[in-house]
């Protein structure tokens, strides 16, 4: 018994690093823009929808709800390390002679004033040249997203 779950969950796995087929597409001008040609949608799952968003959505309206999910993930990442790192110095940076102190959430509130409305701006600042932008292809961006996007170029 033991060694026939241990067989069927090795097995199982193993699917999960199997090679997906893949599907070769022709491209026409009559091709319409679909949600599974954006970046993201994955095997097994495929693209995941579940409230059925995209359904309701252009093109440019899809792409814009991309855009956005990508960059709360980053935002949500860089805030988990902020608070990974604020536990690890308390008390012994060099920024602001090393009074705050306490849990991660309370740190903010121990800055000095003056120091929130200059996070705030760099903060605008970053987000209004992002806007400006707008969004960019993958495929057109100006680096190689580890030898993802530009094989043999």
């Amino acid at each position: 018994m033991k060694t026939t779950v241990l067989a069927s969950a090795l097995l199982g796995s193993a699917a999960a690093f199997a090679p997906t087929p893949v599907i070769a597409r022709t491209t026409t001008a009559m091709n319409a823009f679909t949600a599974a040609d954006l970046p993201g949608a994955l095997s097994p799952m495929g693209f995941f929808d579940p409230l059925g968003f995209a359904e309701r959505a252009d093109e440019r309206t899809l792409k814009r709800y991309r855009e956005a999910e990508v960059t709360h993930g980053r935002v949500a990442m860089l805030a988990v390390l902020g608070f990974l790192v604020g536990e690890a110095v308390e008390g012994s940076s060099f920024l602001f002679d090393g009074q705050i102190s306490g849990p991660a959430i309370t740190h903010f509130l121990q800055v000095p004033d003056g120091w929130d409305a200059l996070i705030i701006t760099f903060i605008g600042a970053a987000e209004a040249q992002r806007a400006q932008i707008g969004w960019v292809d993958p495929a057109d961006a100006k680096y190689d997203q580890p030898g993802l996007l530009r094989d043999g170029e």
